[in-house]
This record gives C-alpha cells, structure tokens and sequence, in this order.
C-alpha cells in the first residue's frame, strides 16, 4: 500500500442525511469533506440514508439529495442504504447479542 498511491485502502467515508428536505448548506460541507477524506485515503465513500425519522421525512427530499450530490460530481462507491429498510437485520443482530447474554 505505502509503494502504491492508487491502492485502495480499506477506508470508508460516509455520508448520512436525513431527507427533511432540500441539502442545505451545512449538509453539504460534511459530504464534500468526508467524500474528499475518503478518496485522499484512497478508500471507499458511502452514502446512508437516515429516513427512519418517519414524521418529519419528505417525500422525494432523498432523490433530491442523491440527485444534488450527482449534479456536483460526487458518486459512492456502494448502493445507497437506507436505514427504514434495514429493521429486520438490526432486530437479527440484537437477538444474537440478547443470546449471547450481551443485552
């Protein structure tokens, strides 16, 4: 790795919004720096979506968001997460760790 500037390292940036709306600019600053961080390290950028705060979640703010970052050149590395999907492998995971006497 240290002989070979373009290795990719096992480094992963990630970026996690939550789509209550458009990407405002705050929003924006923590997805340039932490896409830039993951590729100066040669690593892997991600993107999660944060939309399991249901009631204050905006229908289509997501797309937008995914449609924003696109627009401005920055492309991840592996397909989009989206946590409201992801209920039934979090419940799988607390049931080994409640089995394992761990909870």
């Amino acid at each position: 790795m240290e002989n070979d500037p373009f290795a990719v390292s096992d480094y992963r940036g990630r970026f996690a919004p939550s789509p209550t709306g458009p990407l405002h600019f705050g929003s924006l600053v923590a997805a340039v720096g932490s896409y830039a961080d993951a590729k100066f390290h040669h690593g892997k950028w991600l993107v999660r979506i944060e939309d399991v705060d249901v009631q204050r979640s905006v229908p289509g703010a997501a797309d937008r968001i995914l449609a924003t970052l696109e627009k401005l050149g920055m492309e991840w590395d592996e397909a989009v997460i989206y946590q409201s999907r992801r209920s039934k492998i979090y419940q799988e995971a607390l049931e080994i760790l409640n089995q394992q006497g761990l909870l």
